[in-house]
């Protein structure tokens, strides 16, 4: 196998990444309508084509702004490598050590927002073409780098892409783990609505897919919540007036490995205040990311256990809603889940919404795509792992013979929607080791 990068790539990868970070490029529901999520994600997709331009690609831009992509090169086959620039917002700023949008290098390593997921993968995968690029490499198909804005949210990007845009022949997202996800699990986001209460006041969480680490509350029940929360164990502070329930990070896919600061506040709250909401928190979803209560225990051996993730709270005088992030086992029945969390939900006044929905993605395992992957990545890192399945959403689902493929190796600490988000230079590196070779073997004679 041929060493495509050389330093210069490295060095031209890295300030690339410290660009992107430097915008705040999360959803803005306040923006004004001049771009469809926010002018930082408008900036950023600008200036990432920019790059490309500068890389020697061709560049489109949706006039409407929600996606660009890059070309290289001619054929009616085309290699699509699909990129996203929106992340998550930067959550408590006391609990990060840096700027979330100043990128810092460190130990070694890159911090910011992003940086992990997925301007620090995007532009390794995109520096890593251009040093195969750069080799004289001679290419039999198009090379497609798509940039999408919205995958944090509601994929509204991807979906106008799909729309407009023809399809590709094959592709990867440099947006998951090594050595490469065969299988991603349906994720259903929905909201219970129900009744407002004229005595309480919540309003907690702040994305879908993060389990929420603070939930905070100030009222008439503070003396007694703060009492409860010292007898449940639980961890709170105290800050201008809030009692501010503490809990412990992850991404929803995740869930049962965080811990969620809404169930516990709810949890203390209930032994002092009667809510039809609060009661199906602790008596239908209760400190259990599975929601076995509900559907009992779903699980498949290709993608793992049903998990549910109560992302978001909010109640006053007018409604109570709770946002609810799942990820279904690519064998479960959608449906059926859906007609008991319906049922279980109307037993305490909640209708349910359906929020937002992406089937689940299943690629053979033994497709060209994937042995043509996985070989690479075994031979670039002698690691014999098997392919992975996962509870997340990566663009790959989006379309067909496409997969996710890196940037996170087995042994990298994983920080994507954490405060202190990283990742390591040795990791981008060898991820644009890997991704160089994928580039050739994919694309090129």
């Amino acid at each position: 196998m041929k060493n495509f990068i050389q330093e210069q790539h490295k060095v031209d990868c890295i300030e690339a990444i410290k660009t992107l970070i430097s915008y705040p490029s999360y959803l803005r529901e306040d923006h004004q309508g001049k771009t469809p999520f926010g002018d930082d994600i408008q900036a950023v997709l600008e200036k990432t084509l920019t790059i490309c331009e500068n890389l020697g690609m061709k560049s489109f831009i949706d006039p409407k702004g929600y996606y660009g992509y890059a070309d290289y090169g001619e054929g009616e086959e085309s290699l699509a490598i699909l990129c996203h620039l929106d992340v998550v917002p930067p959550g408590n700023l006391d609990s990060w050590d840096t700027n979330p949008f100043e990128a810092l290098e460190k130990n070694e390593a890159l911090y910011g927002r992003g940086s992990q997921d997925d301007k620090g993968p995007a532009m390794a995968a995109l520096y890593a073409f251009k040093a195969v690029v750069d080799s004289g490499a001679t290419f039999n198909k198009r090379v497609r780098f798509i940039f999408g804005t919205d995958e944090e949210t509601l994929w509204r990007c991807l979906d106008r892409y799909n729309k407009l845009e023809e399809p590709s022949t094959m592709g990867f997202t440099p947006d998951a783990e090594f050595p490469l996800t065969y299988a991603e699990k349906g994720l259903l986001q929905v909201k219970l609505h129900g009744p407002g209460d004229k005595e309480l006041r919540i309003n907690c969480g702040k994305s879908l897919n993060i389990v929420p680490d603070e939930a905070a509350y100030q009222g008439p029940l503070n003396i007694t919540l703060e009492n409860e929360l010292k007898s449940l164990g639980y961890e709170y502070q105290l800050s201008d007036g809030q009692v501010i329930v503490k809990g412990k990070a992850a991404h929803s896919k995740d869930a049962p490995e965080g811990v969620n600061a809404i169930t516990r506040l709810v949890t203390a709250l209930s032994s002092s205040i009667k809510n039809e909401t609060l009661a199906f928190i602790t008596e239908k979803l209760k400190d259990d990311a599975t929601g076995q209560t509900i559907f009992g225990k779903i699980k498949d051996d290709i993608s793992g256990p049903l998990t549910v993730n109560l992302a978001t709270l909010s109640i006053n005088d007018k409604e109570s809603t709770i946002g609810l992030d799942l990820r279904i086992p690519v064998t479960a029945d959608k449906e059926a889940i859906v007609k008991k969390l319906t049922a279980s939900a109307a037993e305490y006044q909640l209708n349910y919404e359906e929020y937002d929905y992406l089937a689940s993605l299943y690629v053979p395992k033994d497709s060209l795509l994937i042995t043509t992957l996985l070989d690479i990545y075994r031979e670039k890192t002698g690691d014999k792992s098997d392919p992975l399945t996962t509870g997340g959403a990566t663009f790959a689902r989006t379309m067909k013979n496409c997969v996710a493929f890196g940037a996170v190796f087995p042994d990298s600490e994983v920080t994507f929607h954490m405060p202190n988000e990283k990742m390591t230079l040795r990791d981008i590196y060898n991820a644009m080791d890997i991704y160089a070779e994928a580039v050739y073997r994919l694309a090129c004679k």
